[in-house]
């Protein structure tokens, strides 16, 4: 790392703009879980008769494709080949995730329809006071999908399909939701096959399936899962924790996100970075691990560096968190414009 972080972070974003400017075509094998984000918005302004729960009175309904099928489009937003393995039900929500997908260009083909299972629905309500409050509030979520487990046959496929498929990728992108499309057997195989070709591998574990990741380039946490795992080690702080981590998981970086309180990035070549969050303002949250994702994968798989990549991915959740709404999708145009605004506010500091 650099004696100078300015310039260290002025050189980079300039970096990053020419690689968001001007990546096309590089290829990225990922694989993972994918769900339907259903969000209800509308006013809550009284409570329930009969018990103490908001009534919310429903004004609009939006859908969007959620968990590894957000990275997908994440990724041919910048303009890169998307080869995606994952699998959906036979009903409607699997129906209304394949024509996303396709209308936002991802390739559909190497997705698996599952005949008589339901596919994931996570389902949000949003509230405000009508006429008081502009910004709303989550007030419940509710998950709605199948209750039988993936046969395992369908990963198996899956990752078999995947290895196919990374002759020639520059990256490999794990998403984890633990809902069965990827076995620990699986992402082993993928792993230490994207070692084996020189790649880096990106994976968002479940906390409890860390196995899973053992080996990867960089995984992804949030910052109160990185301080959950620091004090079940009796760590004395997460860095402590981070270096331990890397040290049993055989990883090269942790990437942790921490919201309004930026990014943080553990990794093997020397102390941690926080990269403090630089949005306006922090409207909402929902989407920040596939931006992350999507982003790591770009930058990496384009020969930049972990400091590089991280950089990306932080400027990548402030777009999400800066997002109006959580049905928003990071593209390259949105990103690009944010790393504009980086670079300009760096040199107005400089002055």
């Amino acid at each position: 790392m650099s004696d100078d972080p300015a310039k260290e972070r002025v050189e980079s974003l300039a970096r990053l703009t020419e690689l968001i400017k001007n990546i096309e075509g590089s290829k990225v094998t990922l694989i993972g879980d994918t769900m339907l984000d259903r969000f209800h918005h509308g006013f809550a302004n009284n409570l329930n008769s009969t018990s103490p729960v908001p009534v919310l009175k429903i004004t609009r309904t939006e859908e969007s494709a959620g968990a590894s099928a957000h990275i997908a489009i994440g990724l041919t937003s910048f303009g890169m080949d998307v080869c995606f393995h994952t699998c959906v039900g036979d009903d409607s929500v699997g129906d209304s995730l394949i024509s996303s997908l396709k209308n936002s260009g991802v390739g559909v083909k190497d997705t698996i329809v599952i005949e008589g299972r339901k596919t994931l629905t996570k389902i949000r309500f949003f509230g405000s006071r009508e006429s008081l409050l502009d910004r709303e509030q989550i007030l419940l979520q509710a998950d709605r999908g199948p209750n039988e487990i993936l046969d395992p046959s369908v990963s198996e496929k899956l990752t078999l399909n995947a290895q196919s498929s990374m002759s020639d990728s520059s990256a490999l992108i794990i998403s984890d939701y633990n809902k069965g499309v990827v076995s620990e057997h699986g992402a082993q195989t993928l792993i230490k096959m994207a070692n084996d070709k020189g790649i880096p591998s990106i994976v968002d574990p479940k906390l409890t399936g860390l196995d899973k990741s053992r080996g990867a380039t960089i995984v992804i946490f949030e910052k109160r899962g990185l301080s959950l795992l620091s004090r079940r080690m009796n760590a004395d702080n997460d860095d402590d924790a981070g270096r331990s981590l890397m040290e049993e998981y055989d990883w090269d970086g942790i990437l942790v996100l921490g919201g309004i309180n930026g990014v943080y990035l553990h990794h093997r070549e020397g102390a941690s970075v926080h990269m403090p969050c630089m949005a306006p303002a922090a409207e909402q949250q929902i989407g920040m691990h596939d931006a992350a994702a999507a982003s790591l994968a770009a930058a990496l798989g384009s020969g930049l560096s972990l400091y590089d990549a991280a950089l990306l991915a932080s400027a990548a959740c402030e777009c999400v968190l800066s997002a109006s709404t959580s049905e928003e999708y990071i593209d390259r145009k949105t990103l690009a414009l944010w790393l504009d605004e980086l670079s300009w506010q760096m040199r107005i500091s400089d002055r």
